[in-house]
């Protein structure tokens, strides 16, 4: 059988091409790939960005397996669809009785970036019900599809991590000191990725700026492109602080060398949308410390490989609290860091998720030598 495979692709600025591209290389170890192109099943790599619409419709009009990156549709559709599109589609979700605000909803899209409203109804119905199977990253996604399709099949099928090249000391150093800009003396912690409201940039520069005041030895590198160029804007004033790196979206081998070069990530989350972050795996898979979001989509991560801090009144306070502690105990770093690596190696390597997902198609006709499952949802 040949597996229609249906995702964006590198060079396309977002980690989903990755992903992709990376369980795709261990997938056709074991079956026929179709790249973009349909097979007699169809697998469709779905997000909450314009780079997925076009997958969105195809999965619709073709049904096959949803590999759902974002539990949360409804900015995707709200920047595809009408008024009059909008509101039909929310009623399809959630009913009649939901018109009204729905057209409120679309009155205020301009905040829905930030207003836990659109991540509470993330307009999941058409698609888990069209699809023949719905793979997930975690327990939050698939309670999500849970209550919007609850026949739907689900999987949970953790975020996968491919070892990157090695580099050596020297090389990191020097890229740390002649491109970054800081030596050793300074704890150098990152935002990366898709820069949207969503991951807590502005809470990360108080933070931040409170400690640098302080006298805390850190700088911090924000990479990556901004989602709105209000939320830029905004925060423009602190973004030039002498204390803040400030870099574009990377290519995929500077990205590891830059990633080599971090002490620490940050990799909040509020409101949630259900993802996995493979931000925050690659960087734990390698070794650094990653601060997170205490939620459903993080629970199953062990306290040691982790620091997860508690979303709304305690967030700023409990994040310079940690980041502090990290930047004033390199030990605490490399502790951290150790079971992260130990961690993320063991649950997230890519050939074993690649035979847990080639596992659950078997049902659908393909077979092969995969063992290893995980379970269903």
């Amino acid at each position: 059988m040949t597996l229609g495979y249906f995702a964006p692709l590198p060079p396309a600025p977002t980690g989903v091409a990755e992903y992709a591209e990376a369980l795709a290389g261990r997938l056709r170890e074991h079956v026929s790939l179709r790249l973009n192109q349909p097979g007699e099943l169809n697998l469709y790599h779905i997000g909450n960005n314009a780079l997925h619409g076009a997958l969105y419709d195809r999965a619709l009009a073709e049904p096959g397996v949803v590999l759902l990156h974002d539990a949360c549709l409804h900015h995707l559709l709200l920047g595809r669809l009408s008024r009059e599109q909008y509101i039909a589609e929310f009623v399809y979700n959630y009913g009649a009785w939901f018109e009204e605000a729905a057209a409120r909803y679309w009155q205020s899209r301009g905040q829905s970036g930030a207003d836990m409203r659109y991540f509470a109804r993330p307009l999941l119905k058409r698609l888990c019900e069209r699809a023949r199977l719905v793979v997930v990253h975690n327990p939050a996604a698939a309670r999500a599809v849970g209550e919007h399709a609850p026949t739907a099949p689900v999987l949970v099928l953790p975020h996968l991590f491919v070892p990157p090249p090695e580099y050596s000391y020297r090389e990191i150093d020097t890229y740390r000191e002649q491109v970054l800009g800081t030596g050793r003396e300074a704890c150098l912690f990152a935002v990366l990725g898709h820069l949207r409201e969503s991951k807590r940039l502005a809470v990360v520069l108080r933070a931040a700026g409170r400690l640098v005041r302080a006298g805390v030895p850190l700088r911090l590198l924000v990479q990556g492109r901004f989602v709105g160029e209000e939320l830029e804007r905004a925060l423009a004033p602190e973004l030039a602080e002498r204390w803040v790196l400030r870099r574009g979206y990377l290519p995929e081998a500077e990205w590891w060398l830059q990633a080599h070069a971090l002490d620490a990530g940050l990799n909040l989350r509020w409101p949630l949308a259900g993802e996995s972050s493979g931000i925050a795996t690659r960087l734990m898979g390698i070794g650094r410390p990653v601060v997170l979001t205490r939620s459903l989509e993080t629970e199953d991560l062990p306290e040691a490989a982790a620091i997860r801090i508690d979303p709304g009144l305690a967030e700023q306070e409990q994040l310079e609290h940690y980041m502090a502690w990290l930047a004033l105990n390199p030990e605490a770093r490399h502790s951290i860091g150790r079971h992260a690596a130990i961690h993320t190696r063991e649950h997230h390597d890519a050939a074993t998720v690649a035979r847990s997902l080639l596992a659950a198609l078997e049902p659908f006709g393909l077979t092969g030598p995969w063992q290893e499952r995980y379970p269903e949802v």
